[in-house]
């Protein structure tokens, strides 16, 4: 190999490695408490996956496919489930429950998709199906 490919082809994978993060999915997890579980999966690009819980034996599973995808969570109390499920682009999934023994699923399939929440109280339960482009579902729910 010449030494003007051997440069151009070092110069070719510098710059594809420094743009990667700009694509690159993230995940931040926060959790306090015992026995608190996170876990899903991402694919494709720019999407991201926040837990925060503050308790114990609460569980987010969050799964993406697209781009630009954001899902959310928060739960502060005991035996709480968040899971979600979304596929397109640009949507987001939200829930932040506060209490024990709540449950919030949101599944979404499209573009520009909005799903947020919030549950107050001792076993709420939610659920959110939508699938096309611009469908915009928020509530506040308070359980005994």
């Amino acid at each position: 190999m010449t030494n003007t490919k051997l440069i151009a082809t070092a110069l070719a994978v510098a710059l594809s490695l420094s743009s990667m993060p700009a694509f690159a999915n993230s995940v931040y997890i926060e959790q306090h408490g015992l026995w608190n579980e996170a876990g899903g999966g991402q694919a494709g690009w720019a999407n991201q996956i926040g837990v925060y819980q503050d308790g114990f034996f609460n569980d987010v599973y969050a799964e993406q496919n697209g781009s630009g995808n954001v899902s959310g969570a928060g739960q502060v109390g005991i035996n709480n489930g968040y899971e979600s499920h979304q596929v397109g682009w640009n949507n987001e999934a939200g829930a932040a429950q506060f209490g024990d023994n709540n449950t919030a699923t949101i599944n979404q399939d499209g573009i520009n998709n909005v799903a947020a929440g919030i549950q107050v109280g001792n076993g709420c339960d939610y659920t959110v199906d939508q699938t096309g482009a611009g469908n915009v579902s928020a509530f506040v729910q308070v359980c005994p």
